[in-house]
C-alpha cells in the first residue's frame, strides 16, 4: 500500500483488551522526520500486558517498538536520508532540555516520548520517526534481523552494565529472546562458563542449538545445587535475572559468589520477599545489585549499543535468525498477540509485517 492512499492497516489498541485491526490515516511528516514503511515489527514481552492488562498512556495507540523498514518519504528539511534507505529506529524520543540528555543518557531522561507506548509505533504499515533516531543498516543485515536490534541492544546494555571480564562464570535465569541474545553477548565477551535456566523445553533446546551446553530445566533441578557443584561451592561471578518472576529473582541472588554481581533485567511481574537469611548472605558476600533498563544510543557516536549490535549481526557474532519462530501479517496480528498471552504454542520472537 502506498502512503498516497491516505490510509494504512494497523493493529490499534483502543483500551485494555480492545485490539482492532483496522484502517487508519497514514501519519503525516513533521520537520526533521521521515516516514518509514515497516518491514517487520517484533512483539516485545511488554506488549502483552500493555495490550491485555495494564494498558498504555492513552488510547487509541498503535503499539510496537522493535521495528525496521525502508524510508518511504522525507520531510522537506531532511537531507541525510533518502527514499529507499533501509533503517532501524531507536524508539525513545528524548527531551533535549533534560540533564541526562546533555550527557547522551537518553534512557535516563524524564519527559520523553516513546514510539509504541506513548506515541504510535510499529504495528502498522508506516511510522513517523525523527532522523536523529534512525540508523542505516549494513548491507548484510536483513530487515528481519534489524527488527530485533532493540532487544539485542537491551541485552548488550545489560552485559556491559555487568562489567563482564574474560573468564567470568555467569548464570542467566529466563531464556526469552533477550536472555538468549544475552547469552551470545556473554560468550563473545569471554565468559568461561554460561549456565542457562528456564522452564520451557523449547527454549532450552534452542539454547543448545545456539551452541550452549550448560542448559537446565528449572523444574528438574535445583539451580543453586547445579551452580555450587560446578563452581566448587563458590557460585558465579554474575547472575542475570531475565524472567521477571519472584522465583528467578531469588535463584539469581543465591547463585552469586563473594563480591559477585546480580543484574536485574526482567520486568517484574510481582512483589519479591527476600528471606532474612538470604539478605544476610548477600551482605556478608558484599554482592552488588545492578539495575538495567533500555539501551545506549548515540546520535553522533559509533560505539553505542545499537551500532555495536548491527556490527555484531553483520559479522556473524550475534545470530538472531534462529530466534524467529513466527512471521505474521498484521491482519492476523491480534491472534498472534492472544497466542503469546495464552502461551498456546511455543514461540520465541514473533515478528509482525504488513499484510500486503
Amino acid at each position: 500500500m502506498s502512503a498516497s492512499n491516505d490510509t494504512m492497516e494497523a493493529v490499534v489498541l483502543h483500551g485494555i483488551s480492545e485490539l482492532r485491526y483496522e484502517k487508519v490515516s497514514v501519519p503525516e511528516l513533521r520537520p526533521g522526520t521521515v516516514r518509514v514503511q515497516l518491514a517487520f515489527c517484533g512483539v516485545c514481552g511488554s506488549d502483552i500486558p500493555r495490550s491485555f492488562s495494564k494498558g498504555t498512556y492513552s488510547f487509541p495507540t498503535i503499539c510496537g517498538h522493535e521495528f525496521a523498514g525502508t524510508v518511504a518519504a522525507v520531510a522537506d528539511d531532511v537531507s541525510d536520508y533518502a527514499v529507499g534507505d533501509r533503517v532501524t529506529v531507536f524508539p525513545l524520543l528524548w527531551n533535549d532540555d533534560h540533564p541526562a540528555c546533555e550527557e547522551g543518557e537518553y534512557a535516563q531522561s524524564d519527559g520523553y516520548d516513546y514510539l509504541g507506548s506513548r506515541s504510535d509505533g510499529g504495528f502498522a504499515e508506516y511510522v513517523i520517526a525523527p532522523t536523529r533516531n534512525l540508523i542505516k543498516l549494513p548491507d548484510s543485515v536483513s530487515l528481519e534481523e534489524a527488527a530485533m536490534t532493540e532487544p539485542a541492544a537491551v541485552a548488550l546494555h545489560a552485559a556491559r552494565r555487568a562489567r563482564i571480564r574474560l573468564g567470568d562464570t555467569v548464570a542467566i535465569f529466563g531464556l526469552g529472546p533477550i536472555g538468549l541474545m544475552l547469552a551470545q553477548w556473554l560468550k563473545s565477551m569471554g565468559a568461561s562458563r554460561i549456565f542457562l535456566f528456564d522452564l520451557v523445553e523449547g527454549k532450552l533446546e534452542l539454547a543448545r542449538k545456539l551452541g550452549f551446553e550448560d542448559v537446565y530445566n528449572s523444574r528438574e533441578c535445583d539451580s543453586t545445587e547445579v551452580i555450587e557443584e560446578a563452581t566448587g561451592g563458590r557460585g558465579v561471578h554474575v547472575a542475570f535475572e531475565a524472567a521477571g518472576v519472584p522465583p528467578t529473582m531469588l535463584a539469581s541472588l543465591r547463585a552469586i559468589r563473594r563480591a559477585g554481581r546480580m543484574v536485574m533485567l526482567g520486568n517484574p511481574s510481582g512483589d519479591v520477599t527476600l528471606p532474612a537469611a538470604l539478605i544476610s548472605q548477600l551482605m556478608r558476600r558484599e554482592v552488588e545489585l545492578i539495575g538495567t533498563w533500555n539501551s545506549g544510543f548515540s546520535v553522533y557516536g559509533d560505539d553505542d549499543d545499537w551500532r555495536t549490535t548491527l556490527e555484531a549481526v553483520a559479522s556473524g557474532t550475534l545470530d538472531l535468525k534462529p530466534l524467529i519462530t513466527h512471521k505474521v501479517p498484521l491482519s492476523e496480528g491480534i491472534a498472534a498477540l492472544e497466542m503469546m498471552r495464552d502461551q498456546s504454542e511455543f514461540f520465541t520472537k514473533v515478528l509482525l509485517h504488513p499484510s500486503s
